[in-house]
Formats: C-alpha cells, sequence, structure tokens
C-alpha cells in the first residue's frame, strides 16, 4: 500500500501558490516508487518531483508521456474508461505538456499539446487539443477590471447603435431585461455609473485567475481554449478559437460548441449551441439559443429561444424568440423586441444618412420585414408590424401595431393598413402564443417573456392608434366639408364629431394621410374605419382576458361589482415597457432606478429579484389597466356601466374569439384547397403525402377546443353584469 504524505508537506511547498492549496485537501505527494515509474516516460521540469500531488486511488501506470511544469495536482485515477457519443478513451493523462493544472476524479487528458493553469471538475474528457491556457487576469468575457489594468481594458459590447453610446457591459448572469435598462436610458449620468458598479459587485480584482472545466466537459479535436471558463455536461468538438468567453452549461441545459466556431470576448447561454464556422466577438448569447452556418454575431446581445443563421448581426440588442436565417440577411444597429423574423435578403441599417455611423432602428415584438426589404435609419415600428417586400428610402415611423406596411412606389408615401393581422392574419395571431410556449426549452427561466400577441406592450399603442385615427379622420372631414366637422366650435367637439362618425358608418371607404409614419411623404391609411372597429374589439377582448385572468388567480370566476371595486385599489398603470420580452409598468422601471441610485440594490442579482416581483404583480396590473381600457373605450366610470354596456363588452369579445377561430380556420384551409399550391404535385394524394392534410394539424383542433371552452367561460364571467 502506497504510504500517504502528511497535507503540511504539500501545503508549505513553495512550488504551489497561497491561494491554490485548498486543492490540496484529501491529497499527498508521490511515493518514491510512483516516481520511479512516472520518470520512465514522463518529463518534470522540477527534479525531485515534489511539484505532483496525487489522490489515494492512483495508479501512475495511467500517466505516461507528458511534460510537467509548474504543480500538477490529479484527481482519483484508476483503470476505467470514459465514453460520450462514438468517442471512448482510457482515464489518464498522456501525450501532454501540463503546467499549474488541478484535475479532478477521473479525467481523460489525451494529446493536449498545451494546457495551462487550469481545474477541471470530474470525468472530463479532453482529446486532441492545440492549446488550453488561461492568463492570471482573464475575466472569461466579463466586462470587469483586474487589479492594475486601465480603463481602456474593458470590454463593452456597442448595441444599438455603432457609436457605442449605448454600449453595455457582459457579465454572466446579464438578461436582455438588464441590456435593455442598461443601453436605454443614457441621459441618467448617475445611473449609468450604478450599472457600471453592479457589474463590478464582487469583484476582487486579484490577479489569481485560472481557468475551469466542470464536470462531465468533453472537448476535442479543437485549436484553442485561452481564457475560458466552461460549464457542466458541455461538448466543444472541432472548434477554431474560444478566447475570453464563458460557457454556461449544465447537466439538464448542455451548452455545445461545434466544428470552426470562433468565439472571443462573450458569454455563451445555457442550453445554446453555436456549430459550422459561426463567429462571435464581444457578445452575450441567450438561454437554448442556435448560431450556425457561418452566421456572424459582433457587438450584440441576442435574447433566449433565438435562431441565427448565415447571416450577419453587429451591434445589436435582440429580446427572446428572435429568427434570422439565410445568407443574405443583414441587421445592424438595431433594438428589436423579439418574437421577430428577419426575411432572406433584408438588409436593415446597411448605410448611413448622418455624417457618422450612428443610426438606428427599433421594433416592437412581432416585427416581420419582407424578403429584400432595406430599410433607413432611423425608424422605428410598432410592435407585430409586417413589412411588405421593397426597398424604403426613407425613415419609416410605423406606429399602428399589427399592421402591414407596403412601398408602392419611391418618393411616396407608404401605405399603411393598421389591424392587418386581425383582418387577414388570424392564424399567426391564433398560434403565436402556443408556438413560442412550445419552443422554450429553458430548464430555469430567468428572463420572463410574454408571448401573447395582446399584452400591454401591444395594447398601448393600439390605445394611441385608435386616438390617431379619430384625429386623422377629424382633418379628414374637415377636408371634405362634413358639417357637424366644420360646425364643431373646439377641438373636442370636433374629435367627438370624429368618433361618432367612425361607430355610425362601419361600410364607410376611405383613406387617411398621417405625415409622421415616413419622413418627407407620410403615409396612406387604408381601411381606417375597419381598422378602428378591429382594434376597440382586440381592447376590450385583452381587458375581458385579463380581467378573468385576475379572477382566476384570486379564486373567483364569476366578475362581481365588489371584484371591480377592488381592483381600482390597484395601482393603474398606462405607460409600459417590454424589457427583455418582459412587460412591465415604466413607473415600476423608475421605481427600480431609485433603488439602484439610492444603494438598496446593490447587484444585478437584486435586480433580478425586482424583475420577478413585477411579474408576480403582473396579472394584478394588467386588470386595473383593463378597467382604465374598458372606462376609456365607454367614455365612463365602470361604476355607472349598464348591463346594456357589459353585454356590448360581452358581445365584442365573444366576436373576437370566435373570429379568431373562424378566420384561423380560413387561413389555414388556404395553404390545401388553394389551386396553386396543387400545380406542383401530380395528385391529391401526394400532396397530402408531401405537406399533409388539413385535418392533422393538431393546433386547430386544440384551438377549437379552447374556443368554445373561452366562450362557455366568458359568457359565465359576466353573467351577473351583462
Amino acid at each position: 500500500m502506497v504510504s500517504l504524505a502528511k497535507k503540511s508537506d504539500g501545503r508549505n511547498d513553495s512550488r504551489l501558490p497561497d491561494f491554490h492549496t485548498s486543492f490540496l485537501d484529501g491529497k499527498r505527494l508521490l511515493s518514491d516508487e510512483e516516481i520511479l515509474m512516472l520518470k520512465q516516460t514522463n518529463r518534470n521540469s522540477d527534479e525531485t518531483w515534489k511539484n505532483v500531488w496525487v489522490s489515494d486511488e492512483f495508479d501512475p501506470r495511467l500517466v505516461t508521456g507528458n511534460d510537467i511544469r509548474g504543480f500538477l495536482v490529479l484527481g482519483r485515477m484508476g483503470e476505467a474508461t470514459l465514453k460520450y457519443h462514438d468517442l471512448v478513451l482510457e482515464v489518464g493523462v498522456y501525450d501532454s505538456k501540463l503546467e499549474n493544472v488541478v484535475l479532478g476524479d477521473y479525467n481523460v487528458v489525451r494529446n493536449v499539446k498545451y494546457f495551462s493553469n487550469y481545474r477541471t471538475g470530474n470525468r472530463v474528457m479532453l482529446f486532441n487539443i492545440q492549446e488550453i491556457s488561461c492568463t492570471n487576469h482573464s475575466k472569461f468575457g466579463n466586462g470587469i477590471l483586474k487589479e492594475g489594468e486601465p480603463e481602456s481594458n474593458r470590454v463593452w459590447i456597442g448595441v444599438g447603435n455603432e457609436n457605442d453610446e449605448r454600449r453595455v457591459l457582459a457579465f454572466e448572469s446579464m438578461i436582455p431585461a438588464d441590456a435593455f435598462l442598461w443601453s436605454r436610458f443614457r441621459e441618467d449620468e448617475e445611473l449609468q455609473r450604478r450599472f457600471l458598479e453592479l457589474t463590478e459587485a464582487g469583484n476582487t480584482r486579484k490577479l489569481d485567475t485560472y481557468g475551469f472545466l466542470d464536470d462531465d466537459t468533453v472537448i476535442k479535436n479543437t485549436t484553442l481554449l485561452k481564457d475560458v471558463k466552461i460549464g457542466k455536461s458541455a461538448y466543444v468538438k472541432g472548434a477554431f478559437k474560444l478566447k475570453n468567453i464563458t460557457i454556461l452549461s449544465s447537466e439538464d441545459e448542455a451548452s455545445q460548441i461545434g466544428e470552426g466556431v470562433e468565439l472571443v470576448n462573450g458569454i455563451v447561454g445555457y442550453g445554446s449551441r453555436i456549430f459550422y464556422q459561426a463567429v462571435a466577438v464581444r457578445f452575450v448569447i441567450g438561454r437554448n439559443c442556435q448560431l450556425k452556418y457561418g452566421a456572424r454575431l459582433l457587438n450584440s446581445v441576442l435574447g433566449d429561444n433565438s435562431t441565427v443563421s448565415c447571416c450577419e448581426i453587429l451591434n445589436n440588442l435582440i429580446f427572446p424568440f428572435h429568427e434570422q436565417h439565410h445568407n443574405s440577411s443583414f441587421l445592424i444597429a438595431s433594438t428589436v423586441s423579439g418574437q421577430s423574423n428577419i426575411a432572406s435578403g433584408a438588409t436593415i441599417g446597411s448605410n448611413h444618412n448622418s455624417r457618422s455611423p450612428d443610426g438606428e432602428m427599433f421594433a416592437g415584438r412581432g416585427f416581420w420585414p419582407g424578403l429584400c426589404s432595406d430599410f433607413k435609419h432611423n425608424s422605428r415600428f410598432a410592435c407585430f408590424t409586417l413589412i411588405s417586400k421593397g426597398s424604403y428610402q426613407n425613415e419609416l415611423n410605423i406606429t399602428y401595431p399589427f399592421s402591414l406596411v407596403c412601398s408602392c412606389e419611391v418618393n411616396k408615401p407608404v401605405t399603411i393598413i393598421p389591424a392587418f393581422w386581425f383582418m387577414y392574419n388570424m392564424y399567426a395571431i391564433a398560434r403565436n402564443k402556443s408556438k413560442f410556449t412550445k419552443r422554450d426549452k429553458r430548464v430555469v427561466k430567468v428572463q420572463h417573456i410574454e408571448t401573447d400577441p395582446l399584452a400591454p406592450d401591444s395594447i398601448q399603442e393600439v390605445m394611441a392608434s385608435l386616438e390617431r385615427l379619430i384625429e386623422l379622420t377629424a382633418n379628414y372631414l374637415l377636408s371634405i366639408d362634413f358639417a357637424p366637422a366644420v360646425k364643431a366650435q373646439s377641438k373636442a367637439a370636433l374629435h367627438q364629431v370624429a368618433k361618432d362618425y367612425l361607430h355610425q358608418n362601419p361600410n364607410a371607404d376611405f383613406s387617411l394621410s398621417d405625415s409622421r409614419c415616413q419622413r418627407k411623404f407620410g403615409a396612406i391609411i387604408k381601411k381606417p374605419v375597419k381598422a378602428y372597429k378591429e382594434y376597440r374589439k382586440v381592447a376590450k377582448y385583452f381587458a375581458a382576458e385579463s380581467l378573468m385572468g385576475y379572477c382566476a388567480k384570486t379564486g373567483r370566476k364569476t366578475l362581481e361589482r365588489t371584484v371591480i371595486s377592488e381592483i381600482k385599489r390597484i395601482p393603474c398603470f398606462t405607460k409600459w415597457y417590454n424589457v427583455g420580452g418582459q412587460i412591465i409598468p415604466a413607473k415600476k422601471v423608475d421605481e427600480l432606478f431609485g433603488l439602484i441610485k439610492s444603494r438598496r440594490i446593490d447587484n444585478w442579482e437584486q435586480v433580478h429579484l425586482f424583475y420577478d416581483e413585477c411579474q408576480s404583480s403582473y396579472d394584478d396590473f394588467k386588470a386595473a389597466y383593463s378597467i382604465y381600457i374598458l372606462e376609456y373605450l365607454y367614455s365612463s366610470d365602470i361604476e355607472d356601466f349598464t348591463k346594456e354596456m357589459f353585454d356590448d363588452v360581452l358581445s365584442d369579445v365573444t366576436a373576437v374569439s370566435n373570429e379568431m377561430n373562424k378566420l384561423t380556420l380560413i387561413s389555414r384551409m388556404k395553404d390545401y384547397d388553394d389551386d396553386f399550391r396543387m400545380i406542383t404535385f401530380r395528385n391529391a394524394r401526394e400532396m397530402a403525402a408531401v405537406v399533409g392534410t388539413f385535418n392533422e394539424n393538431t393546433f386547430l383542433d386544440e384551438l377549437k377546443d379552447s374556443t368554445e371552452a373561452f366562450n362557455r367561460e366568458i359568457s359565465r364571467f359576466f353573467g351577473s353584469l351583462a
């Protein structure tokens, strides 16, 4: 039996720095017999071999062909094999050069040409690697500084604008909400300083850093890992260059890095997969993301559950559920609020219209530009804007949510159909929430994500659009000398005339002109009466659904006037931000900023707890907002609502529910019964074999059942009032 050396012998050895002696717990120095065996096949810079510590379970035959420098601490090592997919290797250290390395239990290190200043967990497999090294000042992609480093060494991520004036610092726990708040409120200098301090919280600044590979990590056939920290169960194969990064990974959310990948200065989120010559520099990638097929992600933050392939993304802040494929896609200097899809050939921000590269674009949730569309900075888009294929030569300010935007001619007004999705694309609206819920593969959900298209961020835009349509209709009525409009004695009276006209003429067919939607040439608003009607109905639907959610949360099955009184005591917020995917009242964001600046919140973990608190009250906030919406739509306090008014609410909400089901069926049926869908198939049976049949769509069955259930519930819910 091999005798154990005293711990004090090892701990006092000058070859191991004081701040690393904790790695010697349960370890011993080598016996003379073990040293003799190791000398036969290994080289050591220390002829006494007192720079090597081992565990009780140690077989020197498993350490061969190595060059040892500095110190080496080996975990338990016996005859065993590790297997990952088709890779099967014997436990041990073979044909490698190691310098200041601490290995966990049952590791495989084979053919690692240079392995310096690293610690590993248990059951780690390292095979065919040119270099794994770590400097003592590494930050692993975090935007912190070490002792003695100048501010110029800090690595910023220039999101949202190429001029770096919306820049943020990466940190391991960063979520899109953090990046959004940091990048948007730039005028508050004190807040900006505090954000930096939150990021530095807990940083000792000591030059004692070492790389770390956690349990069950597998790395093979890779060229360079420098200043890299990798979490549990990660898999790296064939990567080209990984430098100054953290790869977050766990057994439940394992991350993978594949062939030809180059990652520099950033954070890879849990469960993310990066393959096939993808490149990311100065970045944060969220949970459950994919970056592949030569994609380039530079100076950007990519939200959870996003997929980017082939294309190029520079200087962007992107919220969760972003899809961008195809080699010709290009996105630069933008903040995109998620649930978005960038079509092939879309060139967003590809040129500048100022004397420096300081333009930018902001898009609400559901941004969907058509094939080969191009846009000019600065532009802004409301939630769920669908943009037809075209070249948009002037800046756009699309304030109408759920709209279709078309460019018919250069230097002409664009055409906008507000509420287009509700008229012609109901399938997308109905499917949106369930689609994204099913795609959310995160096990741990730090970033709260609202996936319902009808949420406070989109509904506040609906409410603003209602006002805008009334205002533009008033101008139109004056232009045609509509007598009641001409006779109106005040702006309020004219407003009421326009509102009455929209209500009383549901079949009126005219267009409006909105000068603020496009620079120089404005926009033509089509179908304004129908849009006005649709916006009102969906606002009522949102209000009813939110009130139902509140009552369900509090154990009520019906809406009573006592419940309404209770809801009215909840603070009512009418301005909301989409904070990285979570919808938060603007006043709560202001409250958060106050807590940060007063130092009652002193690190990012506490900020995340504040997000959690806001989410726990989200149903309450929506309920209070819903009362406000109903009162606005009916120009009356809800306490004064009559039975007829509640009947009208119930009628419109039920109509929306039925239309959502009916129009979804019609929208989807077009994919099967259109003659042009058939032309590439020999017969209906071949088409069914290739694209399936209408009846195979489980979503439609689920929608039918949920619609019937909702209609029954809503009738009962308003039963005592309607």
